[in-house]
């Protein structure tokens, strides 16, 4: 998300750093191009005006051109900007008060409301360990009810019993009626999608919402809905009230105007994103961390966060153990690879770490295919318990029998045992020099995959 938009700002900044000195022309060359970035990432002009209004309020002034590292003032001005403009703070769910408490899920067809709501509940039961009941209200699109139900069965969430022919005010009364009797903590409305332009369906959601007096109201929105997201988020909160907004698809968008446009129009925070397919792939909205990535600056936060979900800390301290002996063999390295692609993979780690943008084009001729991960856990995975225990027994028959199993070349076998060898003779260094001085020494090159 926001790559278009922060490869330009990239270079507009790096223009302004190489300066020793600002004059006001170069503020005002640079707000243009910020202006025309913002523009062709699909933010709202009435959003733009205001936004590029707000920095020349501050950029073009004495405090700038009178600093030691202008650039550098300007770029800081911009990020607080953003941030301001994203939210501030982070906005958690307001389910405080007597249960069940009651979401209500609005947005158009397609926008991902019935996914975000099955991940919602996952999310309430893994993280706040908050006992979740689903409900359909979509008696619109054939099998949506069902496919929520099948939802929530992945999830391990309760869904209400489906009623045939009973309507969306019916539907919503009895699942919290449900929800209350069983001793729910939160009841989830998946509503039909609907045009924000369709009376009917709007007059219906506003009597649901008067029934059910929801404790959120969350706008569940397609990142790549573009400049329409303006109309969108201003007639969903004029006709509902919405209280937060949910982005969908965020890791599919280039450009990611949609997020700088809702929060502006309609003054409600963004508190959730969706960051993938899989149902555990909603993470809370940070305005800092976003406006950091934005810039460039990376998202080390969100990265610490990611390894501790996702490394299991007995393993980590097993695999330790092992590299002080200096032992490292097929089955360590396979474990770390599911690990890398449990954070998502390699261009999702890249994406959180400062500076990742200029390189990017290195990176994509370096082919870093978060495919790759997948195929070398296939190789691994088509070899013996003894051969993954013992690489040096795995000779042309064995690896052209490897090769076969995993579907992929025997020249891709020998770049991931060449790869396994060098990380052996990394571990080994380390045993030998020592931890301190083997960091001062660096890594041997040749480790990254290719």
């Amino acid at each position: 998300m926001f790559e278009s938009l922060s490869g330009r700002l990239g270079t507009v900044f790096d223009r302004l750093k190489r300066r020793g000195a600002l004059s006001e022309a170069d503020v005002e060359s640079a707000l243009r191009d910020i202006r025309v970035a913002l523009l062709e990432a699909d933010v709202a002009l009435p959003v733009v005006k205001d936004f590029v209004a707000r920095i020349r309020e501050r950029a073009v002034g004495q405090e700038v051109l009178r600093s030691v590292t202008p650039g550098q003032m300007v770029v800081k001005i911009v990020n607080d900007r953003l941030v301001e403009l994203l939210g501030g703070a982070a906005s958690d769910l307001a389910l405080a008060g007597a249960p069940p408490r009651v979401v209500l899920m609005v947005g158009l067809q397609g926008s991902g409301k019935t996914t975000t709501s099955a991940k919602l509940a996952l999310r309430l039961r893994t993280r706040e360990r908050q006992k979740a009941l689903l409900a359909s209200l979509d008696v619109q699109r054939p099998a949506a009810q069902e496919q929520l139900a099948v939802l929530a069965r992945q999830a391990e969430v309760a869904s209400l019993p489906i009623v045939p022919g009973e309507q969306p005010l019916a539907i919503a009364a009895r699942a919290v009626e449900t929800a209350g009797r069983q001793g729910y903590d939160v009841v989830i409305l998946d509503t039909a999608g609907r045009l924000h332009i369709d009376d009917a369906l709007m007059t219906e959601l506003a009597l649901v919402r008067d029934r059910v007096r929801p404790h959120e109201t969350l706008l569940v929105a397609d990142a790549l809905t573009g400049q329409d997201a303006v109309n969108l988020a201003r007639t969903f909160h004029e006709r509902i009230g919405i209280s937060g907004i949910v982005l969908t698809r965020i890791d599919g968008d280039a450009r990611g105007g949609a997020a700088l446009s809702m929060r502006a129009v309609t003054g409600q925070p963004i508190k959730l994103v969706g960051t993938g397919e899989k149902l555990d792939a909603l993470e809370a909205f940070h305005p800092d961390r976003m406006a950091s990535r934005i810039l460039g600056m990376g998202d080390v936060v969100s990265l610490v966060e990611k390894v501790s979900e996702a490394v299991d800390q007995a393993e980590a301290e097993k695999l330790a153990a092992k590299m002080q002996k200096g032992s490292f063999d097929l089955n360590d390295l396979a474990s770390q690879l599911q690990q890398m692609r449990k954070m998502g993979g390699m261009s999702s780690i890249l994406g959180l770490l400062p500076g990742v943008q200029k390189v990017k084009q290195q990176l994509a001729e370096a082919k870093l295919d978060d495919r790759l991960i997948g195929h070398q856990i296939a190789i691994v995975n088509s070899m013996t318990p003894f051969e993954r225990r013992n690489p040096k027994v795995i000779h042309a028959s064995r690896k052209r029998r490897i090769a076969a199993g995993a579907g992929l070349s025997v020249q891709e076998v020998n770049k991931l045992l060449k790869q396994h060898q060098q990380m052996q003779t990394m571990m080994k260094r380390v045993k030998k020099m020592g931890q301190k001085q083997f960091m001062t020494r660096g890594l041997p090159p040749g480790l990254l995959p290719r």
